[in-house]
C-alpha cells in the first residue's frame, strides 16, 4: 500500500509552470491543500487542508493509517468474540471437528465450544481437528485429547485439568487464564501458544516440542513446578 501527497493549488498558492520550471515560494498565511492518493486495491483519494509547514506528512500519514485500518477488518474483528452460536448441537461439533486448513486455522464450519462441558470424555475428542475453535469457559477436565490438532484456538479461561494432550499439535492456542493443572504435554507441539496467567501446577512436559522464544515465555509462568521446569529446561 502506498501513500503519496501532491500539492494542489489553493488560495494564495499557485502551482509552478512546467514550461518555465519556476518554483515560487508558498504563501504561509494561507491554507494549502494536499490531495493524498492511497492505493487500496484500486485508487482512492482524499483532500486534506492544512498549513504548509510540516503538515503534508502528517495529513498523509493519518490517511495512510485510516486506509490500513479500513483494509484490515481482521484486526478489528480480533478485538471481540462473535456472539455465542445459537446452534443447539454446537457442543457436539467437537466430536466431528474441522476438515480443512488446520495449519492456518481455516475451517469449513465454525466450532463454538464456549461453556460446553466435556468432563472425563475419554473417546470423542481424541485425534480431532479443532482449528480456530472457540473454547473459552469450556470444561475439558479429565478428557482424552491426545493427538488433537488445535490451530489458532481460543481457550482463554477454559478448564483442562488432567487432560491428556500427548502427541497433540497445539499451534498458536491462547491458553490465557486457563486451568491446566496436571495436564500431560508428552511429545506435544506447543508452537506459538501462549499461557499468560494460566495454572500449570503439576503439568507434565516430557519431550515437549517447543521453540526457543516460546520456551522463554512459558518459563516465566511461576506456577510450573520444579520438575516441569527441569523437563522444559527453564533456567
Amino acid at each position: 500500500m502506498t501513500s503519496v501527497c501532491i500539492p494542489v493549488a489553493g488560495a494564495g498558492h499557485r502551482l509552478p509552470s512546467l514550461r518555465r520550471h519556476h518554483h515560487p515560494k508558498p504563501s504561509y498565511g494561507q491554507p494549502t491543500r494536499f490531495r493524498c492518493y492511497v492505493d487500496e486495491e484500486g485508487t482512492s483519494s482524499r483532500e486534506c487542508v492544512s498549513s504548509f509547514k510540516g503538515m503534508k506528512s502528517v495529513a498523509c500519514g493519518l490517511l495512510a493509517a485510516w486506509a490500513v485500518t479500513a483494509a484490515s477488518p481482521v484486526v478489528a474483528a480480533n478485538q471481540r468474540l462473535p456472539p455465542l452460536s445459537t446452534d443447539p448441537n454446537r457442543c457436539e461439533r467437537a466430536f466431528v471437528g474441522n476438515t480443512i486448513g488446520q495449519a492456518n486455522g481455516v475451517y469449513d464450519k465454525p466450532i463454538d465450544l464456549r461453556f460446553c462441558d466435556y468432563t472425563n470424555d475419554r473417546s470423542n475428542l481424541k485425534g480431532k481437528s479443532l482449528a480456530a475453535a472457540l473454547m473459552s469457559e469450556a470444561k475439558f477436565d479429565g478428557a482424552d485429547m491426545s493427538e488433537v490438532v488445535m490451530s489458532k484456538a481460543y481457550a482463554v479461561g477454559a478448564s483442562f485439568k488432567g487432560v491428556d494432550f500427548s502427541n497433540a499439535v497445539l499451534d498458536r492456542v491462547n491458553f490465557g487464564n486457563a486451568d491446566l493443572q496436571g495436564v500431560i504435554f508428552k511429545n506435544t507441539v506447543l508452537s506459538g501458544s501462549t499461557f499468560n496467567d494460566a495454572k500449570l501446577e503439576g503439568a507434565v512436559f516430557e519431550d515437549t516440542i517447543i521453540g526457543y522464544i516460546d520456551l522463554q515465555k512459558l518459563c516465566t509462568n511461576t506456577s510450573i513446578n520444579a520438575e516441569g521446569r527441569a523437563e522444559l529446561g527453564c533456567r
